[in-house]
């Protein structure tokens, strides 16, 4: 096929695949299953994110970057990271509604994580109380940060979820994580209330293998 026909082709091809949405009023040109977040964040439009990485599976636990979608007059309220775009849609990352969805997720969180810089810092933005919901201070917010950056990206799965409901947390797996953890750690920055650095600390201390240890005797 002649260079000029392939390109003219491909054109028509990336023309269909194109989609225009409007986000706060502004038109905004997307691709064919690209999210609300990546259309966003590709015209340099802010949706707050929490539990999102780009390296990373779309998850949708925190959601913070809940938005208003809206279809054909339809209207419902959607974590942006996760929702496609389509045609005709209308975004708006900011209302009456979608500030205090937001402000309720944050004072929940910060009964968990009173002293995050990063729950902080939305909270004075969205005027959340951080002493609305009684403490838990387990210090994790569950984003799964952690779990999924080791899984998907190291392809290691030293830190998972253990139990389920109001009693799940992340836990280093000690067996794998004293081979793999000290030479990467990764993970650590990508913590926004820094629970991950204690809890690997903890999990250090009390399950890896000491020079005095039978396991290190051993060696």
């Amino acid at each position: 096929m002649p260079g000029r026909e392939k390109r003219m082709i491909m054109g028509k091809q990336k023309k269909m695949s194109e989609i225009i949405i409007q986000i706060d009023g502004k038109e905004v040109k997307a691709a064919e299953g690209m999210t609300i977040l990546e259309a966003a964040q590709s015209a340099d439009i802010f949706i707050p994110t929490l539990c999102h990485r780009e390296k990373l599976e779309p998850y949708g636990a925190c959601r913070i970057c809940t938005v208003e979608a809206e279809v054909r007059g339809w209207t419902k309220f959607v974590a942006a990271c996760l929702y496609p775009v389509e045609q005709d849609l209308v975004v708006r990352t900011r209302s009456e509604k979608v500030d205090k969805i937001r402000k309720t997720i944050l004072e929940f969180l910060l009964a968990h994580a009173p002293y995050s810089p990063q729950l902080q810092d939305l909270a004075q933005e969205y005027g959340a109380d951080k002493d609305r919901f009684e403490k838990e201070s387990s210090f994790c917010i569950l984003c799964g940060l952690c779990v999924r950056y080791c899984a998907e990206v190291k392809k290691k799965n030293a830190v998972g979820f253990v139990e389920c409901g109001a009693r799940r947390e992340i836990s280093f797996i000690p067996e794998i994580a004293s081979k793999e953890c000290n030479s990467c750690k990764e993970c650590f920055p990508l913590c926004p209330t820094s629970y991950l650095q204690a809890a690997f600390v903890l999990t250090e201390s009390l399950a890896f293998p000491t020079d005095s240890s039978p396991t290190a005797l051993k060696k």
